[in-house]
């Protein structure tokens, strides 16, 4: 059994993102948490991703029939993709006004059983 779950515009850059959810993907949830546990100090990907999956894990939950343990579940595919782009104007001097780009990400999380 699969379950997913999506955060979408998440106030945080997509290359920053992927360092992160590159280093969980493919682990089993409970080593995921651990790691992403040991990240939190050093970057603030690590809390986001580490919602997504809970997000995932509870959602796996509640769709299976059977209980299932942190053990058994597995990251299947994790991804992190860009979103729109949160356009604002800084002033300059002598009246120019220059662009700042601030970058929104998509974070997708698919947690499966061990079966599948």
């Amino acid at each position: 059994m699969q379950a997913v779950a999506k955060v979408k515009n998440v106030r945080y850059g997509v290359r920053k993102l992927r360092r992160v959810v590159d280093l969980v993907r493919g682990k089993s949830v409970s080593e995921a948490f651990a790691m992403l546990s040991i990240l939190r100090t050093q970057t603030k990907g690590a809390p986001l991703v580490e919602n997504a999956l809970k997000s995932a894990v509870a959602n796996l939950k509640q769709k299976s029939a059977a209980p299932v343990s942190a053990e058994e579940i597995v990251i299947k595919t994790i991804t992190a993709d860009g979103g729109t782009i949160m356009k604002r104007i800084h002033p300059r001097s002598q009246g120019r006004a220059f662009r700042i780009e601030k970058p929104l990400s998509h974070i997708t999380v698919v947690v499966a059983d061990k079966e599948n």
